[in-house]
Protein backbone atom coordinates (compact mmCIF):
# COMPACT_ATOMS: atom_id res chain seq x y z
CA UNK A 1 0.00 0.00 0.00
CA UNK A 2 1.33 3.55 -1.38
CA UNK A 3 1.32 5.91 2.00
CA UNK A 4 -0.62 8.98 0.98
CA UNK A 5 1.34 11.10 3.65
CA UNK A 6 -1.28 14.71 2.97
CA UNK A 7 -3.68 12.36 4.82
CA UNK A 8 -1.99 10.04 7.00
CA UNK A 9 -0.56 13.46 8.61
CA UNK A 10 -4.29 14.40 9.41
CA UNK A 11 -5.09 11.19 10.89
CA UNK A 12 -1.91 10.61 12.68
CA UNK A 13 -2.13 13.85 14.31
CA UNK A 14 -5.64 13.37 15.94
CA UNK A 15 -4.24 9.45 17.00
CA UNK A 16 -5.61 8.63 20.60
CA UNK A 17 -7.13 12.22 20.82
CA UNK A 18 -10.53 12.75 21.85
CA UNK A 19 -12.39 13.18 18.40
CA UNK A 20 -13.82 10.80 16.38
CA UNK A 21 -12.25 10.90 13.27
CA UNK A 22 -14.40 10.75 9.89
CA UNK A 23 -12.96 10.29 6.32
CA UNK A 24 -14.94 11.16 3.85
CA UNK A 25 -14.54 10.96 -0.08
CA UNK A 26 -15.68 9.57 -3.16
CA UNK A 27 -16.26 5.97 -3.42
CA UNK A 28 -12.71 4.36 -4.49
CA UNK A 29 -10.88 7.66 -3.23
CA UNK A 30 -8.82 5.28 -1.16
CA UNK A 31 -10.61 5.85 2.36
CA UNK A 32 -10.45 1.97 3.57
CA UNK A 33 -6.69 1.80 2.27
CA UNK A 34 -5.89 4.90 4.61
CA UNK A 35 -7.87 2.92 7.17
CA UNK A 36 -5.75 -0.34 6.93
CA UNK A 37 -2.68 1.77 7.02
CA UNK A 38 -4.14 4.05 10.59
CA UNK A 39 -4.59 0.15 12.08
CA UNK A 40 -0.84 -0.87 10.84
CA UNK A 41 0.21 2.24 12.78
CA UNK A 42 -1.76 1.27 15.52
CA UNK A 43 -0.11 -2.19 15.74
CA UNK A 44 3.23 -0.84 15.37
CA UNK A 45 2.74 1.45 18.39
CA UNK A 46 1.88 -1.54 20.35
CA UNK A 47 -2.17 -2.26 20.51
CA UNK A 48 -2.83 -6.46 20.30
CA UNK A 49 -5.21 -7.77 17.88
CA UNK A 50 -7.98 -7.78 20.68
CA UNK A 51 -7.79 -3.48 20.90
CA UNK A 52 -8.74 -3.91 16.81
CA UNK A 53 -12.22 -3.68 16.39
CA UNK A 54 -12.89 -3.62 12.67
CA UNK A 55 -15.96 -3.47 10.50
CA UNK A 56 -16.56 -2.62 6.38
CA UNK A 57 -19.81 -2.53 5.53
CA UNK A 58 -19.37 -3.10 1.67
CA UNK A 59 -18.74 -6.39 2.72
CA UNK A 60 -21.75 -9.20 3.35
CA UNK A 61 -19.67 -10.55 6.34
CA UNK A 62 -20.77 -7.19 8.49
CA UNK A 63 -24.91 -7.21 7.02
CA UNK A 64 -25.87 -8.82 10.43
CA UNK A 65 -24.10 -5.43 12.25
CA UNK A 66 -26.44 -2.79 10.27
CA UNK A 67 -28.26 -2.70 12.94
CA UNK A 68 -26.97 -0.24 15.40
CA UNK A 69 -28.52 -1.86 18.20
CA UNK A 70 -26.71 -5.55 17.56
CA UNK A 71 -23.47 -2.62 16.34
CA UNK A 72 -23.69 -0.69 19.70
CA UNK A 73 -23.44 -4.34 21.44
CA UNK A 74 -20.84 -5.96 19.35
CA UNK A 75 -18.80 -2.71 20.12
CA UNK A 76 -19.10 -2.90 24.30
CA UNK A 77 -18.57 -6.61 23.87
CA UNK A 78 -15.24 -6.08 22.26
CA UNK A 79 -13.80 -2.96 24.30
CA UNK A 80 -14.08 -4.80 27.93
CA UNK A 81 -12.41 -8.18 26.11
CA UNK A 82 -9.47 -5.77 25.05
CA UNK A 83 -6.50 -5.35 26.60
CA UNK A 84 -6.62 -1.84 26.97
CA UNK A 85 -7.73 0.72 24.85
CA UNK A 86 -10.15 -0.41 21.87
CA UNK A 87 -9.77 0.97 18.44
CA UNK A 88 -12.70 1.05 16.17
CA UNK A 89 -12.73 1.55 12.35
CA UNK A 90 -16.00 1.58 10.95
CA UNK A 91 -16.28 1.61 7.16
CA UNK A 92 -19.22 3.16 5.02
CA UNK A 93 -21.04 4.14 8.19
CA UNK A 94 -24.04 5.36 6.54
CA UNK A 95 -24.98 2.20 5.60
CA UNK A 96 -25.94 1.61 9.23
CA UNK A 97 -29.37 3.23 10.20
CA UNK A 98 -29.06 5.49 13.15
CA UNK A 99 -25.42 5.50 13.09
CA UNK A 100 -24.95 8.59 14.66
CA UNK A 101 -26.05 7.18 18.16
CA UNK A 102 -23.98 4.25 17.91
CA UNK A 103 -21.25 6.50 17.42
CA UNK A 104 -21.63 9.40 20.29
CA UNK A 105 -22.71 6.60 22.96
CA UNK A 106 -19.66 4.14 22.51
CA UNK A 107 -17.62 7.72 23.01
CA UNK A 108 -19.21 8.04 25.92
CA UNK A 109 -19.69 4.39 27.16
CA UNK A 110 -16.25 2.81 26.12
CA UNK A 111 -12.61 4.01 26.37
CA UNK A 112 -11.76 3.90 22.43
CA UNK A 113 -10.35 5.94 19.78
CA UNK A 114 -13.32 6.31 16.60
CA UNK A 115 -12.21 6.19 12.92
CA UNK A 116 -15.20 6.25 10.44
CA UNK A 117 -15.35 6.27 6.63
CA UNK A 118 -18.53 7.84 4.62
CA UNK A 119 -18.80 8.40 0.87
CA UNK A 120 -22.06 10.82 1.48
CA UNK A 121 -21.17 14.97 2.77
CA UNK A 122 -24.11 14.79 4.65
CA UNK A 123 -22.73 12.80 6.85
CA UNK A 124 -21.51 16.04 9.20
CA UNK A 125 -25.02 17.50 8.97
CA UNK A 126 -27.17 15.90 10.64
CA UNK A 127 -27.43 14.45 14.06
CA UNK A 128 -23.85 13.40 14.09
CA UNK A 129 -23.08 16.89 13.98
CA UNK A 130 -25.30 18.33 16.93
CA UNK A 131 -24.52 15.32 19.08
CA UNK A 132 -20.54 15.84 18.72
CA UNK A 133 -20.21 19.15 18.47
CA UNK A 134 -16.77 19.80 18.51
CA UNK A 135 -15.99 16.30 18.89
CA UNK A 136 -14.96 15.38 15.83
CA UNK A 137 -12.36 16.25 12.79
CA UNK A 138 -13.28 15.54 9.34
CA UNK A 139 -10.86 14.19 6.47
CA UNK A 140 -11.82 14.59 2.99
CA UNK A 141 -10.21 12.38 0.64
CA UNK A 142 -9.91 13.27 -3.23
CA UNK A 143 -8.87 11.56 -6.05
CA UNK A 144 -4.75 11.08 -6.22
CA UNK A 145 -2.59 14.84 -6.77
CA UNK A 146 -0.32 14.62 -9.97
CA UNK A 147 2.27 14.10 -7.22
CA UNK A 148 0.43 10.83 -5.99
CA UNK A 149 -0.54 9.51 -9.55
CA UNK A 150 3.00 9.97 -10.33
CA UNK A 151 3.98 7.48 -7.52
CA UNK A 152 1.12 5.01 -8.13
CA UNK A 153 2.29 4.82 -11.96
CA UNK A 154 5.72 3.18 -10.76
CA UNK A 155 3.79 0.10 -9.74
CA UNK A 156 2.85 -0.06 -12.82
CA UNK A 157 4.76 -1.51 -15.78
CA UNK A 158 2.76 -0.47 -18.63
CA UNK A 159 3.19 2.89 -17.08
CA UNK A 160 7.02 2.67 -16.62
CA UNK A 161 9.25 4.66 -18.78
CA UNK A 162 6.32 7.57 -19.91
CA UNK A 163 7.71 10.76 -19.77
CA UNK A 164 6.20 13.18 -17.01
CA UNK A 165 4.30 15.16 -20.35
CA UNK A 166 2.67 12.03 -20.91
CA UNK A 167 1.86 11.35 -17.95
CA UNK A 168 -0.11 14.46 -17.29
CA UNK A 169 -2.17 13.68 -20.77
CA UNK A 170 -3.03 10.29 -18.87
CA UNK A 171 -3.88 12.25 -15.82
CA UNK A 172 -6.21 14.36 -17.66
CA UNK A 173 -7.28 11.69 -19.62
CA UNK A 174 -8.02 8.58 -17.26
CA UNK A 175 -8.73 10.88 -14.22
CA UNK A 176 -6.79 10.13 -10.89
CA UNK A 177 -8.71 7.55 -8.77
CA UNK A 178 -5.97 4.93 -7.44
CA UNK A 179 -7.71 1.85 -9.15
CA UNK A 180 -6.41 2.79 -12.50
CA UNK A 181 -3.65 1.54 -12.11
CA UNK A 182 -4.54 -2.02 -10.89
CA UNK A 183 -5.44 -2.13 -14.49
CA UNK A 184 -3.98 -2.88 -17.32
CA UNK A 185 -2.92 0.19 -19.23
CA UNK A 186 -5.04 0.67 -22.28
CA UNK A 187 -7.98 2.78 -23.05
CA UNK A 188 -10.86 0.09 -23.38
CA UNK A 189 -9.77 -1.56 -20.34
CA UNK A 190 -9.39 1.60 -18.34
CA UNK A 191 -12.79 3.36 -19.97
CA UNK A 192 -14.74 0.03 -18.78
CA UNK A 193 -13.20 0.25 -15.04
CA UNK A 194 -13.96 3.53 -14.86
CA UNK A 195 -17.65 3.03 -16.42
CA UNK A 196 -17.98 0.82 -13.75
CA UNK A 197 -17.10 3.32 -10.95
CA UNK A 198 -19.34 5.96 -12.05
CA UNK A 199 -21.97 3.50 -12.01
CA UNK A 200 -20.88 2.23 -8.68
CA UNK A 201 -21.03 5.46 -7.09
CA UNK A 202 -24.26 6.84 -9.13
CA UNK A 203 -26.30 3.86 -8.10
CA UNK A 204 -25.40 3.57 -3.82
CA UNK A 205 -24.49 7.08 -3.33
CA UNK A 206 -27.50 9.04 -5.28
CA UNK A 207 -30.55 7.03 -6.92
CA UNK A 208 -30.71 4.44 -3.86
CA UNK A 209 -29.89 6.49 -1.01
CA UNK A 210 -32.22 9.19 -2.50
CA UNK A 211 -34.63 7.09 -3.94
CA UNK A 212 -34.59 8.48 -7.44
CA UNK A 213 -36.49 7.48 -9.67
CA UNK A 214 -36.73 9.06 -12.94
CA UNK A 215 -33.02 7.92 -13.60
CA UNK A 216 -33.34 8.91 -17.32
CA UNK A 217 -33.86 12.77 -16.22
CA UNK A 218 -30.62 12.66 -13.77
CA UNK A 219 -28.66 10.70 -16.03
CA UNK A 220 -29.29 13.44 -18.55
CA UNK A 221 -28.61 16.40 -15.66
CA UNK A 222 -25.11 14.35 -15.21
CA UNK A 223 -24.55 14.41 -18.17
CA UNK A 224 -25.23 18.14 -19.13
CA UNK A 225 -22.94 18.62 -16.13
CA UNK A 226 -20.41 16.81 -17.41
CA UNK A 227 -20.46 18.52 -20.86
CA UNK A 228 -20.59 21.94 -19.05
CA UNK A 229 -17.74 22.11 -16.71
CA UNK A 230 -15.83 25.22 -16.22
CA UNK A 231 -18.65 27.15 -17.64
CA UNK A 232 -21.18 29.18 -15.44
CA UNK A 233 -24.98 28.41 -15.45
CA UNK A 234 -27.57 27.52 -13.02
CA UNK A 235 -30.40 25.23 -12.53
CA UNK A 236 -32.26 26.48 -14.28
CA UNK A 237 -30.38 26.65 -17.60
CA UNK A 238 -30.33 23.10 -17.31
CA UNK A 239 -34.25 23.04 -16.81
CA UNK A 240 -34.74 24.82 -19.90
CA UNK A 241 -32.32 22.51 -22.00
CA UNK A 242 -33.87 19.54 -20.74
CA UNK A 243 -37.31 21.17 -22.11
CA UNK A 244 -35.71 21.98 -25.63
CA UNK A 245 -35.00 18.09 -25.39
CA UNK A 246 -38.71 17.50 -24.89
CA UNK A 247 -38.21 16.52 -21.22
CA UNK A 248 -39.95 18.51 -18.28
CA UNK A 249 -37.80 18.91 -15.10
CA UNK A 250 -38.31 21.80 -12.87
CA UNK A 251 -35.88 23.76 -11.33
CA UNK A 252 -36.47 22.53 -8.05
CA UNK A 253 -35.94 18.84 -9.08
CA UNK A 254 -32.86 19.88 -10.74
CA UNK A 255 -31.61 21.22 -7.35
CA UNK A 256 -32.61 18.10 -5.82
CA UNK A 257 -30.43 16.14 -8.68
CA UNK A 258 -27.22 18.70 -7.94
CA UNK A 259 -27.38 18.59 -4.09
CA UNK A 260 -27.65 14.44 -4.42
CA UNK A 261 -24.44 14.40 -6.78
CA UNK A 262 -22.31 17.06 -4.71
CA UNK A 263 -23.38 15.03 -1.13
CA UNK A 264 -22.06 11.67 -3.30
CA UNK A 265 -18.82 14.02 -3.65
CA UNK A 266 -19.31 13.18 -7.45
CA UNK A 267 -19.54 16.68 -8.37
CA UNK A 268 -18.58 20.43 -6.44
CA UNK A 269 -20.33 23.60 -7.06
CA UNK A 270 -18.21 26.94 -6.85
CA UNK A 271 -19.95 30.39 -6.39
CA UNK A 272 -19.47 33.02 -7.86
CA UNK A 273 -17.58 35.76 -5.70
CA UNK A 274 -17.81 39.80 -6.14
CA UNK A 275 -14.23 40.74 -5.36
CA UNK A 276 -15.42 44.41 -5.42
CA UNK A 277 -18.16 44.46 -3.26
CA UNK A 278 -17.09 41.29 -1.36
CA UNK A 279 -20.10 39.03 -1.32
CA UNK A 280 -20.99 35.90 -2.78
CA UNK A 281 -23.26 35.94 -5.76
CA UNK A 282 -26.52 33.69 -5.74
CA UNK A 283 -26.47 32.93 -9.61
CA UNK A 284 -24.46 31.95 -12.09
CA UNK A 285 -22.31 29.11 -10.74
CA UNK A 286 -19.76 26.28 -12.23
CA UNK A 287 -19.18 22.80 -11.44
CA UNK A 288 -16.16 20.31 -11.77
CA UNK A 289 -16.14 16.93 -11.41
CA UNK A 290 -14.14 15.16 -8.66
CA UNK A 291 -12.27 12.53 -11.56
CA UNK A 292 -11.95 13.77 -15.15
CA UNK A 293 -12.05 10.01 -15.82
CA UNK A 294 -15.58 9.24 -14.68
CA UNK A 295 -16.39 12.01 -16.91
CA UNK A 296 -14.22 11.06 -20.06
CA UNK A 297 -15.83 7.38 -19.02
CA UNK A 298 -19.10 8.71 -19.71
CA UNK A 299 -18.95 11.58 -22.29
CA UNK A 300 -16.25 10.67 -24.28
CA UNK A 301 -12.46 12.54 -24.76
CA UNK A 302 -11.72 15.65 -26.64
CA UNK A 303 -8.86 17.53 -27.35
CA UNK A 304 -11.23 20.56 -27.62
CA UNK A 305 -12.26 20.68 -23.85
CA UNK A 306 -8.84 21.63 -22.50
CA UNK A 307 -9.36 24.75 -21.12
CA UNK A 308 -12.51 23.28 -18.90
CA UNK A 309 -10.19 20.28 -17.76
CA UNK A 310 -7.44 22.56 -16.84
CA UNK A 311 -9.61 24.07 -14.73
CA UNK A 312 -11.11 20.95 -13.41
CA UNK A 313 -7.51 20.15 -12.37
CA UNK A 314 -6.42 23.30 -10.67
CA UNK A 315 -9.79 23.62 -9.04
CA UNK A 316 -9.40 20.33 -7.29
CA UNK A 317 -5.42 20.86 -6.21
CA UNK A 318 -6.69 23.52 -4.89
CA UNK A 319 -9.08 21.62 -2.34
CA UNK A 320 -6.75 19.34 -1.67
CA UNK A 321 -3.93 22.29 -0.53
CA UNK A 322 -6.52 23.81 1.40
CA UNK A 323 -8.13 26.28 -0.12
CA UNK A 324 -12.14 27.64 -0.09
CA UNK A 325 -12.59 28.19 -3.47
CA UNK A 326 -14.99 30.87 -5.67
CA UNK A 327 -14.83 31.75 -8.96
CA UNK A 328 -14.21 35.79 -9.17
CA UNK A 329 -16.26 38.55 -10.76
CA UNK A 330 -14.34 41.55 -11.53
CA UNK A 331 -16.75 44.60 -13.04
CA UNK A 332 -17.82 42.78 -16.26
CA UNK A 333 -14.32 40.57 -16.07
CA UNK A 334 -14.05 37.02 -14.91
CA UNK A 335 -11.37 35.54 -12.50
CA UNK A 336 -11.25 31.46 -12.54
CA UNK A 337 -10.87 31.47 -8.92
CA UNK A 338 -10.46 33.08 -5.82
CA UNK A 339 -9.31 30.86 -3.11
CA UNK A 340 -9.10 31.72 0.40
CA UNK A 341 -7.26 30.29 3.55
CA UNK A 342 -7.36 32.19 6.97
CA UNK A 343 -5.68 35.26 6.10
CA UNK A 344 -4.87 34.39 2.53
CA UNK A 345 -6.34 34.68 -0.38
CA UNK A 346 -4.60 33.74 -3.98
CA UNK A 347 -6.12 34.50 -7.11
CA UNK A 348 -5.31 32.05 -10.30
CA UNK A 349 -6.50 32.11 -13.68
CA UNK A 350 -5.89 29.03 -16.13
CA UNK A 351 -5.57 28.88 -19.57
CA UNK A 352 -4.10 26.09 -21.95
CA UNK A 353 -1.42 28.01 -23.72
CA UNK A 354 -0.30 31.92 -23.42
CA UNK A 355 -0.50 33.82 -27.00
CA UNK A 356 -0.22 37.48 -28.47
CA UNK A 357 -4.22 37.27 -28.53
CA UNK A 358 -4.94 36.63 -25.25
CA UNK A 359 -2.14 37.29 -23.16
CA UNK A 360 -4.05 40.28 -22.14
CA UNK A 361 -7.51 39.02 -21.62
CA UNK A 362 -6.12 36.57 -19.06
CA UNK A 363 -3.75 39.04 -17.01
CA UNK A 364 -6.12 42.31 -17.12
CA UNK A 365 -8.35 40.53 -14.70
CA UNK A 366 -6.44 40.18 -12.09
CA UNK A 367 -4.21 43.10 -12.66
CA UNK A 368 -7.83 44.97 -11.73
CA UNK A 369 -7.71 43.56 -8.68
CA UNK A 370 -6.61 46.60 -6.11
CA UNK A 371 -4.96 44.64 -3.08
CA UNK A 372 -1.36 42.89 -2.41
CA UNK A 373 -2.61 38.74 -2.64
CA UNK A 374 -0.85 36.72 -4.68
CA UNK A 375 -2.11 36.28 -8.45
CA UNK A 376 -0.87 33.84 -11.22
CA UNK A 377 -1.92 32.66 -14.36
CA UNK A 378 -1.46 29.14 -14.74
CA UNK A 379 -0.96 27.37 -18.44
CA UNK A 380 0.80 24.12 -20.16
CA UNK A 381 3.44 27.18 -21.46
CA UNK A 382 6.89 25.94 -19.76
CA UNK A 383 7.94 30.09 -19.73
CA UNK A 384 10.97 30.45 -17.27
CA UNK A 385 10.20 33.12 -15.13
CA UNK A 386 7.43 34.76 -16.89
CA UNK A 387 5.95 37.98 -15.14
CA UNK A 388 3.37 40.91 -16.21
CA UNK A 389 3.24 43.49 -13.88
CA UNK A 390 4.51 41.04 -10.76
CA UNK A 391 1.78 38.35 -11.71
CA UNK A 392 3.75 35.38 -12.85
CA UNK A 393 2.84 32.51 -14.89
CA UNK A 394 2.92 29.07 -13.84
CA UNK A 395 3.71 25.98 -15.66
CA UNK A 396 0.54 23.88 -14.62
CA UNK A 397 3.01 20.54 -13.90
CA UNK A 398 4.71 22.58 -12.14
CA UNK A 399 1.90 24.10 -10.02
CA UNK A 400 0.69 20.44 -9.67
CA UNK A 401 4.17 19.45 -7.93
CA UNK A 402 4.46 22.29 -5.94
CA UNK A 403 4.50 21.31 -2.08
Amino acid sequence: MIIRERYMRQILDFMDKPVVKVITGMRRTGKSVLMELTKEEVRRRGAEENQIFSVNFESMQFENLKDYRVLYQAITKAAKAANGRLYLFIDEIQEVESWEQVINSVRIDCDCDIYITGSNARLLSGELATLLSGRYVEICVFPLSFGEYLEFAKTNEDEAGLSQEQHFSNYLRYGSLPGIHEMKWNDAVLLRCLTDMFNSVLLKDVIKRNKIRDIDLLEKTVLYLMDNIGNTFSAKTISDFLKSQGRKLSTETVYTYIRALESAFLIHKVPRFDIKGKRLLETQEKYFVSDLGLRHATRGYRDNDIGGMLENVVFLELLRRGWTVRIGKQGVQKVDFVATQTDKRLYVQVCYILTEDNTQREFEPLEAIDDNYEKIVVSTDSLINFNRKGIRQRNIIEFLLDT
